[in-house]
């Protein structure tokens, strides 16, 4: 009864209400935070427990890095293959169940189980139909303008043809991991119905990879499955500050080697400087064949050989087979050295 108001409350109420004194209390969930101070812009989002993300953001992050260099380099593989522009780039990059996984794909498909030497288990690569008949047809010289896609499994023969394509995809796949672990992938077998090919249990996270594949008039799409448990040893070299400055160091080691090499096979111009004097223009003018300059450098002093133009070396003038040649009595240390300031003598 003490809850009941009066008809004087009440009237009490209406008439708060009416002059806008009363406020609406609005219920506002309690969110703790020991980082945020402001926590009004806080998105707060359900969280299943039956999909647990077993990946970190880094490394996910990392993986879609590593992909996209693979996207590339299978691209530009691609298109010299086949004579035609192929355009290969990273559409997602998620993680979900495997149950999930095969439900999305078609049937019949090119489904292809992948292993490598270096890791327990296996990968799975799915390209979708809309892509793999018009690259047959181009490799059989079509021009896939009026191509019907047929729904049935792959021929004995299409499976050959498109081997080549899922070979160089390996290729470009090994090249891109390379940064992380040096391994080698290959295909162990090959199915046409996805829900046949269980290479891990329904409820086994896995990373899925989602490519998008557009020729000139043709697009398609490619699906790397990676379960957990298999990259699972290398997650750790995955995040982003190790794997990143790993990739850095490789490449640098790679572009001091390439650049070495090259520089190793460049030509260089090697003179041997006899004497320099100076002449008035006029004597320039005025020499004739069986002149002589005279200079004040002495004939049995070392010559300076200039490399490029830039006196590197001191050598002595000589024969050898023959021919002129030079023997290399000092290195100049600085190019501002001249050879008349003790040089040594040759034994």
């Amino acid at each position: 009864m003490a809850n009941i108001l009066d008809q004087s409350e009440v009237d009490a109420l209406l008439a708060a209400v009416d002059i806008g004194d009363v406020v609406e209390e609005k219920q506002h969930s309690q969110i703790f935070s020991r980082s945020r101070q402001h926590l009004d812009s806080v998105e707060v989002r359900p969280y299943d427990f039956k999909r647990p993300e077993r990946v970190s953001k880094d490394q996910m992050r990392a993986l879609q890095t590593l992909h996209e260099s693979f996207a590339r380099n299978f691209g530009a593989s691609l298109s010299g293959f086949l004579r035609t522009i192929v355009e290969v780039k990273v559409a997602t990059c998620e993680q979900m169940t495997y149950s999930e996984f095969i439900s999305g794909l078609p049937n019949p498909t090119s489904f292809n189980l992948i292993e490598s030497d270096c890791l327990d288990g296996q990968m799975c690569l799915e390209i979708s139909p809309l892509i793999i008949y018009p690259i047959i047809d181009r490799l059989l010289g079509g021009n896939s303008q009026d191509l019907f896609i047929p729904q049935r499994p792959m021929t004995l023969i299409e499976t050959r043809l498109i081997s080549n394509v899922t070979d160089r995809g390996l290729t470009a796949l090994s090249e891109a991991w390379s940064g992380v672990r040096e391994m080698k992938f290959h295909v162990n077998s090959i199915e046409s119905n996805p829900q046949l090919a269980q290479t891990v249990p329904p409820n086994e996270v896995v990373i899925v990879i989602g490519f998008e594949i557009k020729t000139s008039n043709r697009a398609g799409t490619m699906n790397l499955c990676i379960p957990y448990n298999v990259i699972e040893p290398v997650m750790e070299a995955l995040s982003s500050q190790s794997w990143f400055s790993i990739n850095r160091s490789q490449h640098s080691q790679e572009a001091k080697r390439r650049l070495s090499k090259s520089l190793a096979e460049a030509g260089l111009i090697v003179t041997g400087v006899l004497a320099e004097t100076t002449i008035t223009m006029d004597e320039l003018v005025n020499l004739e064949v069986g002149d002589v300059i005279t200079t004040t450098k002495r004939a049995t002093e070392p010559v300076v050989v200039c490399v490029e133009g830039r006196p590197k070396f001191t050598a002595y003038l000589g024969q050898f087979r023959g021919a002129r040649a030079l023997r290399i009595a000092s290195i100049l240390t600085d190019p501002n050295d001249s050879a008349d300031e003790d040089s040594p003598k040759p034994a």
